[in-house]
């Protein structure tokens, strides 16, 4: 199973590929695109798309994971982190890839024990779980590590599909079992 976890940004985005074997989990690759230098954001969400695509064309991945939206203080980041993922989830799906969506929270308690850990917790811990030694690597590169991390850790179909995420409607709480149910009949006894 190969997974890759993005980490998108409006002026870098960073992409981790895990493949999960006989031995374990080992990173086949990862990097940034920084696309800082670009005028304009469609500029930079084009050209993070095109980059994208070519690692998928690559990497082959089974599944592309990211990180559920956060929405924070700043309206104007958000919208415009908004624009980059969608871009991103669209690049995706065009691809033919699976995407499996996790909460920040859930990433880093898969990745520390700890919902509440800070990025360079999570950096830390990686460099341990992943044996990436001591070359240093940047915070958009080890988040992508630990979405992709977490979706291998529980056993690549934890997290909100694109259609799962399409059967959730006005009543996803009176429907969450039985569509959890429905999703994972492996763990029905």
């Amino acid at each position: 199973m190969i997974v890759m976890g993005v980490d998108p940004g409006s002026r870098k985005t960073g992409y981790g590929v895990i493949g999960q074997g006989a031995k374990g989990f080992s990173v086949l690759g990862s990097g940034l695109i920084r696309v800082d230098g670009l005028p304009s954001l469609n500029e930079r969400i084009l050209r993070i798309c095109t980059a994208l695509e070519e690692v998928i064309g690559i990497m082959k991945p089974d599944c592309v994971a990211i990180e559920t939206a956060f929405v924070g203080r700043n309206v104007r980041s958000a919208l415009i982190l908004g624009q980059v993922r969608g871009a991103v989830l669209a690049t995706v799906m065009r691809s033919g890839v699976t995407v499996r969506e996790y909460a920040p929270r859930e990433v880093k308690l898969s990745v520390t024990g700890s919902g509440s850990a800070g990025k360079e917790q999570v950096a830390a811990m990686l460099h341990r779980l992943l044996e990436l030694g001591d070359e240093p690597r940047s915070l958009d590169v080890t988040d992508a590590l630990g979405i992709a991390y977490c979706d291998l850790s529980r056993g690549s179909g934890g997290g909100f599909t694109q259609d799962s995420m399409m059967r959730r409607g006005k009543n996803s709480r009176k429907q969450g079992w039985s569509t959890f149910v429905d999703d994972h009949p492996e763990l029905v006894a």
